[in-house]
C-alpha cells in the first residue's frame, strides 16, 4: 500500500493533470478559432496526453488497492494577448508540473515508499521532454512572431506523423 502522504499528493496531482488537459483544450480551441489548425491539433493532442497521465495515476492507485479521488478542476484561461501567449502559458504550466512531479517523487522517497518512487520515474522523464518541447516551440514562435503561418509550416514539417507509444509508460485506467 502506498504511503498515505503520497496517496494524498497523487490524488491532488490527478486533479492538476485533468486541469492541464482542460487548459490545453482551451488553448486548442483558441487556435482552432484563429484558423491555425496545426497549433490546434498539437494542443488537442497535448490535452489527450495530460488526460492519459491522470488516468495512469488513477490506474496506479487502483492497482495498489487505493480508491482514487477525482477532484474538480478550475476553469481554464481562455483569453490570450496574441497567438504566442498560449505557448508561453503552456511552458509555464509544464515547468510547474515538473516541480509537482519532483515533489511527488521526493514524498515517496521520504516516506520510504519505493514502489511509488519508482512509479514517478517515468513522469520525471516525461517532464524533461514536455519542458523541452514547449521551450523549443516558444523559441520558434518568437522568431516568427509576425508570421504565424511560418510556424504552422514548422509544425507540419517537424511534428508530422504520430508519435510511437512508449513501451515503458505506466498503464492508464480505462485502456485495454
Amino acid at each position: 500500500m502506498p504511503a498515505q502522504q503520497f496517496v494524498d499528493e497523487l490524488n491532488a496531482q490527478i486533479g492538476r493533470e485533468f486541469g492541464a488537459s482542460h487548459q490545453y483544450v482551451a488553448v486548442a480551441v483558441f487556435y482552432d478559432d484563429a484558423t491555425l489548425p496545426r497549433l490546434a491539433a498539437f494542443f488537442y493532442d497535448q490535452a489527450d496526453e495530460e488526460r492519459t497521465h491522470a488516468m495512469m495515476m488513477v490506474r496506479y492507485l487502483l492497482d495498489a488497492g487505493v480508491r482514487p479521488t477525482i477532484p474538480g478542476v478550475a476553469a481554464p484561461r481562455i483569453d490570450f494577448a496574441d497567438w504566442i501567449d498560449p505557448i508561453s502559458v503552456a511552458l509555464q504550466q509544464e515547468r510547474k508540473v515538473t516541480d509537482q512531479i519532483s515533489g511527488l517523487a521526493a514524498t515517496a522517497r521520504r516516506e520510504n515508499d519505493y514502489l511509488s518512487e519508482q512509479f514517478m520515474q517515468w513522469f520525471l522523464k516525461e517532464q524533461v521532454e514536455e519542458v523541452s518541447t514547449m521551450s523549443d516551440l516558444l523559441a520558434v514562435a518568437e522568431r516568427c512572431r509576425d508570421r504565424p503561418m511560418d510556424f504552422e509550416d514548422y509544425l507540419a514539417r517537424e511534428r508530422s506523423g504520430a508519435e510511437e507509444a512508449d513501451p515503458t509508460a505506466p498503464p492508464a485506467a480505462g485502456t485495454h
